[in-house]
């Protein structure tokens, strides 16, 4: 099974090597056929502190590193 690889913004950067990823995801609602947006925050792993709040970035699923980070950053751009 392929792992995942989710778009986000960092949110957070205050922590020692570990940034946190809002991700947005958008789908119609069943009943009232409106698009609707939710989301969802991710702790990722970011090994060397290279990414900023504001940041957008790739993160894709891995094995668990901490109690909360089962997620690493493979790419990101510097917002603008």
């Amino acid at each position: 099974m392929p792992k995942r690889i989710l778009q986000g913004v960092v949110v957070s950067d205050k922590q020692e090597k570990t940034v946190v990823v809002k991700v947005e995801r958008r789908f119609t609602h069943p009943l009232l056929k409106k698009t609707v947006r939710r989301t969802k925050n991710y702790h990722a792993h970011d090994e060397g502190k290279k990414y900023k709040v504001g940041d957008q970035v790739s993160i894709e699923e891995t094995r668990p590193i901490s109690k909360l980070k089962r997620w690493i950053v493979v790419d990101g751009a510097a917002k603008s």
